[in-house]
């Protein structure tokens, strides 16, 4: 494939080109503006959610802004996680440290706020200075009486992927139980889950609907509390693989807890996820009421899908999403649509995830990894495409290529997991794409 810039050609193959396996999960090549996300940012979004806890950015004012209140992620308790407290380190602490800084400031919000659990985030500059968080973190904690944990998340170390180890190594530190923890039969955990727009309260629904015990989620709406009992669930189920299945992987090591990966996104992968489960029970209710709440919401959506369907016959979509999960299931949700995929890519996919895109998008289709602006134009406009799914760095470009976008990000404000969000999916596709603006374009 042609590519933008030298150096690119292994991260982007075609289907039905001769077979190559795609190059993945490495670091972006220097002078490609790649939309990945830094260490800390991966770390960031992955425990912002937790409601009670207190995110204490050690860096420069910039880091903290960037990522304030990431996620729209919801809270039915604590709403102390949508602040942002930064020690906004200036030219001085750089040449002095920034230590004593980071402990005044611990000292002045615990006073304030009283918080049961905070995070402290290393950014680039704390790992070029050699702050010692982990013995400030242990001083903090002697001091207060509560959990400080420090997240290390500076650059220069890799990019958002290994933010999300350091996020999971932090939350494996929090549910260490002093001692072990009776397991609970027929518990879940849902790992990977944000509960954006409410989505984690959808999932909740639907396990507990088919008689299961919903434990916690890793990380939406839940509190430091309820994660310290994690390690007494049955079963874990990875939504986002990308962001947790090494934390998976950790907890089936050292509690004995087995996970399975699911996606709630699309009714393809609804279904399939809500049917896995009642199999991992083995008991022959659940499966019935599983078999039960299919059909229920199945008759509840499939007319207005019917309508949907009739409104996008020859349409072309592209896609450039963070994780293989979320593209894998929306190669599903567009076939459902009768929507072609022609341009598919992700900022952390594995080569398991890639192979499984390339099962299922048709040929010719592009697939990229660590894509740039350059390239997505370039094939967007080679490949046709009506309509780009992406994030809020990929919304200006669609714009100026004139075509619809929808906005698959953190800060979206309407759910898209399960039966409601196939149909707020659709809904959205008919509304970008039928818009009147395209007109005069």
């Amino acid at each position: 494939m042609k590519t933008a810039i030298s150096g690119r050609e292994k991260s982007i193959v075609k289907k039905g080109n001769k077979k190559k396996e795609i190059l993945c999960d490495s670091d972006s090549l220097s002078g490609s503006v790649s939309q990945r996300a830094c260490v800390y940012c991966g770390a960031r979004v992955v425990l912002n959610p937790i409601t009670d806890a207190l995110h204490i950015v050690h860096g420069p004012i910039g880091c903290a802004s960037y990522t304030w209140d990431i996620r729209g992620s919801l809270s039915s308790g604590d709403e102390l996680y949508r602040n942002s407290f930064s020690t906004d380190l200036k030219e001085k602490d750089v040449i002095f440290g920034g230590g004593k800084k980071l402990s005044l400031a611990i000292d002045e919000l615990v006073q304030i706020y009283n918080p049961a659990l905070i995070f402290i985030y290393a950014t680039c500059i704390v790992g070029v200075i050699g702050d010692d968080l982990q013995a400030i973190a242990k001083a903090a904690e002697k001091k207060h009486g509560i959990k400080v944990i420090p997240v290390e998340s500076s650059g220069f170390i890799g990019n958002k992927s290994a933010g999300y180890r350091a996020a999971c190594d932090s939350l494996l530190k929090l549910i260490a139980p002093e001692k072990p923890l009776e397991t609970i039969p027929g518990s879940i955990n849902l790992l990977g889950d944000f509960n954006l727009a409410g989505e984690t309260w959808i999932v909740r629904k639907y396990i507990e609907a088919i008689g299961l015990h919903f434990h916690t989620a890793f990380t939406g709406d839940s509190s430091s509390e309820t994660l310290k009992t994690a390690t007494g669930a049955s079963l874990n189920l990875v939504q986002c693989a990308g962001s947790m299945v090494y934390l998976a992987n950790k907890m089936e090591e050292i509690y004995k807890i087995p996970f399975i990966r699911i996606s709630f996104l699309g009714i393809e992968d609804t279904i399939g996820s809500l049917q896995t489960i009642a199999s991992w029970s083995g008991d022959q209710l659940i499966q019935e009421k599983t078999d039960q709440l299919i059909t229920d919401q199945l008759d509840g959506i499939e007319k207005e899908m019917k309508q949907y369907r009739t409104m996008f016959t020859g349409k072309k979509a592209a896609v450039y999403v963070g994780g293989g999960f979320k593209a894998i299931s929306l190669i599903k949700q567009f076939r459902d649509l009768g929507i072609e995929v022609v341009m598919i890519g992700t900022q952390t996919g594995s080569k398991d995830d890639y192979r499984q895109i390339e099962s299922l998008v048709g040929e010719g289709t592009v697939v990229v990894d660590d894509t740039n602006p350059a390239e997505l134009e370039r094939f967007i406009k080679q490949k046709g495409a009506d309509l780009l799914v992406g994030g809020v760095k990929e919304r200006p470009l669609a714009y100026k290529l004139g075509i619809a976008f929808i906005d698959h990000n953190h800060d979206r404000k309407h759910p898209l997991v399960g039966f409601e969000g196939a149909i707020n999916f659709a809904k959205e596709v008919s509304w970008t794409l039928n818009s009147p603006v395209w007109e005069f374009v």
